[in-house]
């Protein structure tokens, strides 16, 4: 039997207010709220990954600040049979990020297969029901916990 491995990269991007980027996103009818980031590509490392990543989403040019959190846990896809592993690193953009950041969850600008839409959401009041996915929730608790630790 052949198991398949899917490798996600993401990035914890946290303004000077205090916020975290959050990304809502709708494929084939399927939404979902994340952090920016993706797939791994065949021949890529993860750094590579990531700055691929930001450019395509936000068509922004980050830096990589530090490793934050890589999965623990299995966690199989809902998208196919593999079991993803997801590895997060604190990002920081290289210049200001020129988005059209919404204020309210899956406020598309247009219609299609594949939407995505950005927004901001302040780490004190950051609960995992923000994220879609059981490995962004983990890292949700995690981010908490050292918030709450540093401020």
């Amino acid at each position: 039997m052949v198991y398949n491995f899917n490798v996600r990269v993401y990035g914890l991007l946290i303004n000077e207010k205090g916020q975290i980027l959050l990304s809502d996103e709708e494929e084939y009818g399927f939404r979902f709220s994340k952090f920016p980031g993706g797939g791994l590509e065949y021949g890529e490392g993860l750094i590579d990954a990531l700055k691929r990543e930001f450019v395509e989403e936000c068509n922004a040019e980050v830096e990589i600040v530090g490793h934050f959190y890589t999965t623990d846990f299995f966690i199989k896809s809902v998208f196919n049979d593999s079991q993803v592993i997801s590895v997060y690193y604190i990002v920081k953009p290289v210049a200001e990020l020129i988005l059209n950041f919404k204020e309210k969850i899956f406020d598309f600008d247009s219609e299609g297969d594949l939407l995505q839409a950005f927004r901001w959401k302040d780490v004190s009041a950051l609960d995992i029901e923000d994220v879609t996915f059981p490995t962004d929730q983990k890292v949700i608790e995690l981010i908490k916990e050292k918030w709450q630790k540093n401020h």
